[in-house]
């Protein structure tokens, strides 16, 4: 393996769950992720689909919770995810909060003291980790596909919309569909970005449809009792930031669900063949 360090491995589905850790340039000291490499990995190039998680999660918490790689499995697509902020770099003030710092990274490149430039995950999920993957697996660059879940959903399609040709698909769960506009993506864009907004739009979904657009749909399920709904989320200014760029979206709402993994396990078998439809077109 060319810079990366084994840690677990676990058979799943007919192929496995591993558990790997690197020294990241991006965020000044190591970082983890997680693969589910499909039975027919070792055998031809495969698509690859990186997930996103949420605040407070790490690298495991997709792969215990999502139950994806049984589809992920039948479709032969290389699952990927990441860690959602450095745990290194002793920045002062890191676990003080739950929504930032440690678990809460937010996929930006933060320019401001203490936080920069230890978390610059933005360049380490669109940069520093596809190139890892290419360079220790079987899959083909031409073929990526990129989804999450709230602060993880925020990131997916920010992701996707500034790297329209490296991406080829995207969904989320439960977005903060524009960070801007609501408390949790207000707190950290001050924090990490600091208080000119203007810098805050190259980070908010809503603000790139108005220059950027997918070549394909974006998905996203969102549950109708999900707490953040109104505070947080705000999937109403998406879709009318979709329809104003003629940007392709299928909002569903799922009557009953909450934000938790139980709502994301219950869909996310359309997801996987969403980007499968996509990807191994």
């Amino acid at each position: 393996m060319k810079g990366i360090k084994l840690i677990e491995e676990y058979r799943c589905f007919g192929g496995s769950v591993r558990f790997y850790s690197h020294y990241s340039a991006c965020c000044k000291g190591d970082m983890r992720f997680s693969v589910f490499l499909p039975p027919m990995a070792d055998k031809r190039d495969i698509a690859v689909l990186y997930y996103l998680a949420g605040l407070t999660c790490t690298e495991e918490t997709f792969m215990i919770k999502s139950g994806a790689q049984q589809y992920a499995a039948e479709h032969g697509i290389l699952l990927v995810s990441t860690d959602t902020s450095p745990k290194e770099g002793n920045v002062p003030g890191q676990d003080s909060s739950w929504d930032l710092g440690l678990g809460a990274g937010f996929y930006v490149d933060a320019i401001k003291s203490p936080w920069a430039p230890f978390y610059s995950m933005f360049s380490y999920v669109t940069k520093e980790l596809p190139e890892l993957i290419c360079n220790n697996f079987n899959v083909r660059p031409d073929r990526q596909g990129i989804f999450g879940h709230s602060m993880g959903g925020h990131g997916a399609i920010v992701c996707a919309l500034r790297n329209p040709d490296l991406y080829r698909s995207v969904s989320a769960f439960a977005p903060i569909c524009s960070p801007m506009n609501c408390p949790w993506g207000q707190k950290a864009f001050s924090s990490y970005l600091g208080t000119d907004r203007r810098l805050w739009r190259a980070y908010d979904a809503c603000e790139l449809l108005k220059e950027s657009r997918i070549k394909t749909s974006i998905l996203i399920d969102q549950g109708t009792d999900d707490k953040f709904l109104k505070g947080q989320l705000k999937p109403e200014m998406l879709k009318v930031a979709c329809e104003s760029a003629r940007q392709s979206l299928d909002l569903r709402f799922q009557e009953g669900y909450d934000h938790s993994y139980y709502f994301i396990s219950s869909f996310i078998k359309s997801h996987i063949r969403h980007h499968a439809v996509i990807l191994n077109g």
